[in-house]
């Protein structure tokens, strides 16, 4: 049998631990001028949720948001914990999510359907010949047959971001995801094809990972995950775009959502009249979009919660960071504590036992039309950005079971921003002013 025509790597589970760098994000792999061309013109991808199409309430939705988020949540809790630990055994990433893209890679192009993710960095799909490969709805990458497809050297800037521990023909990589779930395999580059026919973009030598031991549950319906943190290795810092945005629809609606990069970011409005509020970096996390937020109001009272709960420790420990793929919003207990009681207090409901819908607060709905039932208004103050949230962005209502819940739990000291949060607003990442906007949208119109 001929040899394959790229080195396959030898890959001992304990020499291969990857750690995430957070290096300069100058170092693109485009061609300048076909990068600049196309971010200029700018293009736009379609998201779906995970759970799109099938016959669950918005309550249920949710569950199953929480249940698979549970073991993501005690990861990105556990990394903002140990953040002043500089191991160099990094033993886990986020990697997973809740919206599914649908991209192609290769010439010819083949589908990659992938998790998007801004909690991490790695692009990576399964490949033949797969060593071990979870079940996935679509053929799983053969690199063989795409005539784009080629190796990083182990001098590349890609390469040195993964920082191996051994890289010899081939720059080898291995991400565990702490829940015994894993991807290992090699660097390589190919063509990625974002969008539908006609506003179909490929965009040249994309690095990724090419798993060919991969161990995973819950990914059945993607091939692999699209990184969009901060770190080098993201389709965000490869792209060397300044600027790119999401819109996610309601949960219960089954409708399409969007990924927009370069000049399509802003969508339909005005930069200069968007309000803004500063991305925060964290040395010991650097791949997290972390939020400065000042406090919290309920009905018209200001919550009593000190400043100094949602900030960022000297130790990298704490703060707030805006996730995609986390579905609710996690506040740090304390904080959370105060905004329970003030919901208690300023709502003329029964409070009813949450035990069965895994949320922390519950009221009995006593009439089957939850919007006849007013509830306190919520305003997130971030620094430069008063956020008024709508109703259904915190309130989640279940007639049958005749229960409407916060969609707000506790957690430790790292509080994250969920997705059911950010429905139906533009989500604006500016990286060159270091920004982010949330803007009111609605989203299946983008």
């Amino acid at each position: 049998m001929a040899p394959p025509p790229y080195p396959l790597p030898s890959l001992p589970f304990l020499l291969l631990i990857l750690t995430v760098l957070g290096l300069p994000r100058s170092s693109s792999t485009l061609m300048p001028g076909f990068r600049r061309q196309q971010l200029e013109t700018g293009f736009q991808v379609g998201l779906r949720h995970i759970d799109a199409g099938r016959n669950f309430t918005k309550l249920q939705l949710i569950q199953r948001g929480i249940n698979r988020g549970r073991q993501r949540l005690q990861r990105m809790s556990g990394m903002a914990t140990t953040a002043e630990r500089n191991d160099f055994q990094a033993p886990v990433h986020v990697g997973d999510g809740e919206f599914v893209v649908n991209l192609m890679i290769g010439t010819p192009p083949v589908p990659f359907p992938a998790i998007m993710d801004t909690g991490s960095d790695l692009i990576w799909t399964q490949c033949n010949p797969c060593k071990l490969c979870f079940q996935q709805s679509t053929p799983v990458f053969n690199p063989k047959r795409s005539s784009t497809f080629s190796n990083i050297s182990c001098s590349s800037k890609l390469c040195k971001g993964v920082k191996p521990s051994k890289c010899d023909k081939s720059c080898e990589y291995r991400y565990t995801y702490g829940d015994e779930s894993s991807t290992e395999g090699f660097m390589a580059m190919d063509t990625i094809t974002f969008g539908e026919s006609p506003k179909r973009v490929s965009i040249p030598r994309i690095g990724f990972g090419c798993g060919v031991n991969n161990r995973a549950t819950g990914m059945d319906q993607t091939a692999g995950l699209l990184g969009l943190g901060r770190g080098v290795l993201s389709l965000v810092s490869q792209l060397g775009t300044q600027k790119f945005s999401y819109c996610l629809t309601s949960i219960h609606e089954n409708k399409t959502s969007s990924l927009l990069f370069g000049s399509l970011a802003y969508s339909n409005f005005n930069p200069g009249k968007i309000p803004r509020t500063p991305l925060i970096q964290n040395p010991f996390l650097p791949s997290y979009y972390y939020l400065s937020l000042k406090g919290i109001t309920v009905g018209y009272t200001l919550l009593p919660i000190p400043e100094f709960a949602f900030q960022l420790g000297k130790d990298g420990s704490g703060g707030m960071i805006l996730d995609s793929g986390t579905t609710i919003t996690y506040l740090q207990e304390d904080a959370f504590d105060v905004l329970k009681n003030a919901f208690i207090s300023q709502t003329e409901l029964q409070v009813a036992n949450s035990s069965t819908t895994g949320l922390d607060l519950c009221f009995h709905l006593p009439v089957k039309n939850a919007a006849e039932v007013k509830v306190p208004k919520l305003i997130f103050h971030f620094k430069g950005l008063d956020l008024a949230l709508p109703v259904e962005n915190y309130m989640v209502s279940d007639p049958e079971m005749g229960l409407i819940c916060l969609a707000i739990d506790a957690t430790g000291s790292l509080s994250i921003f969920g997705n059911i949060q950010q429905q139906n607003m533009l989500v604006l990442h500016d990286l060159k002013k270091s920004t982010l906007s949330l803007v009111p949208t609605q989203c299946d119109k983008v």
